[in-house]
């Protein structure tokens, strides 16, 4: 087995050189594009009590999430599988702000197996939220910043898919379906297996318009659904046609922001939906079947914590993203270094000072090794002339 330690657990990867320079790099244009917007940064523990990270928008890791003893307490302690929790849990018990508070967050989250969402088990996630606003405006800046977010790592042909949990939730209670009749519906609209969704609800008795709308909402994707489901939803209560007419809305609205990007609708994509409350999105690259970036509307999310609040937001894996876009690494060079000598000379250390605060890699040599400087990644030596340091290039042999 000696020969096989320096593997590593399936899903779980090591970022190494040059790609680590460039997600870095990636990393700090990210952070500080959500300062820019006014986004406070957030750094929530990487473990934390299991009942935590599984109340509210969390309920849904429970299989997700790395279990563990705690040897202080006695108590479960889990490995965060996603930040949002613990995130809501900062503005509502920590910050307690009146007014709307944006919160940004990076860090690894460890999933106990891979969802297909980042196809890893350690995504790098990073994300943004705003507590405080019911309203389309809030969801329109975060999709925004979604766009921004996949622009700076160079994916700009992306699609947002648009629904809203409101038009299945609001049917299945028209319908009169149990809790469990309802979720076995959810499972069934996910995989858009018509007919099963078509033998379960004659299953559940439902009948007449009922029947049809709900076996409606696995065809009402694409650009035109917004259209399709005024006519096939026609019977519904109030609250799907305000949740269709919010969609709507919300479309107009990112027109005159990013009037670039193509919305389609899927009416039948509910992912959260047991904690989310309102729209739901996702950003898509052709080509690449699941989404790049999520996100939505959690409203009162902030209640098990003691203080209900309005939220919206979205995560994604900074991994992926890299996967994606053009700056994957392996095909950048790393910026030649300067080969400086072993020296505590002042005039040498004071021209050392000055590249590495100008952002130059310099390489000091250590003495002993038989190593040529362009080995070491340098393409410049610095050399003493007439008392003054100067470069000189590394000529390639």
């Amino acid at each position: 087995m000696n020969e096989e330690r320096w593997l590593l657990p399936a899903g779980i990867e090591e970022i190494l050189p040059p790609q680590a320079r460039v997600m870095e790099t990636l990393r700090r244009e990210l952070l500080d594009l959500y300062a820019s917007w006014g986004y406070e940064l957030v750094i929530p523990p990487f473990i934390d009590y299991l009942e935590s990270l599984l109340t509210g928008t969390g309920q849904d890791l429970d299989l997700q999430t790395f279990k563990l003893t705690d040897q202080l307490s006695g108590r479960l302690l889990g490995v965060r599988a996603d930040m949002t929790p613990q995130v809501a849990r900062i503005d509502a018990h920590h910050l307690r702000r009146d007014t709307p508070t944006r919160l940004c967050y990076l860090g690894t989250v460890l999933h106990t197996r891979s969802d297909g969402f980042a196809g890893t088990r350690s995504p790098l996630q990073i994300g943004a939220e705003i507590y405080g606003h019911s309203g389309i405006e809030s969801d329109a800046e975060i999709l925004r910043l979604i766009m921004l977010t996949l622009h700076a790592a160079g994916i700009r042909e992306v699609y947002l898919d648009l629904g809203h949990v409101g038009i299945y939730r609001g049917l299945a209670r028209q319908a009169g379906l149990s809790p469990m009749q309802e979720h076995a519906l959810f499972d069934a609209l996910q995989r858009k297996a018509v007919s099963e969704i078509e033998a379960l609800i004659a299953d559940q008795g439902v009948a007449g318009a009922h029947a049809r709308m709900l076996t409606a909402l696995s065809e009402l994707n694409g650009s035109d659904a917004l259209a399709r489901a005024a006519i096939l939803l026609r019977d519904a209560d109030r609250p799907v046609h305000e949740a269709v007419e919010y969609l709507g809305r919300l479309a107009d609205e990112l027109g005159r922001w990013l009037p670039e990007v193509c919305i389609h609708y899927d009416l039948a994509e509910l992912r959260g939906y047991r904690y989310k409350t309102g729209a739901v999105f996702a950003a898509f690259v052709p080509g690449w079947g699941l989404e790049i970036a999520r996100g939505g509307r959690y409203d009162d999310i902030g209640r098990v914590f003691g203080r209900a609040r309005p939220a919206v937001g979205f995560s994604t894996d900074l991994k992926e993203l890299l996967r994606h876009g053009p700056r994957t690494g392996a095909n950048e060079q790393t910026p030649g270094a300067i080969y400086a000598p072993w020296s505590s000379e002042p005039t040498l250390q004071e021209a050392v000072d000055r590249l590495r605060a100008s952002g130059r890699r310099v390489i000091h040599a250590l003495p002993g090794l038989d190593q040529a400087p362009i080995e070491l990644g340098c393409r410049q030596v610095l050399v003493e002339r007439n008392g003054r340091w100067e470069l000189d290039d590394i000529l390639a042999e």
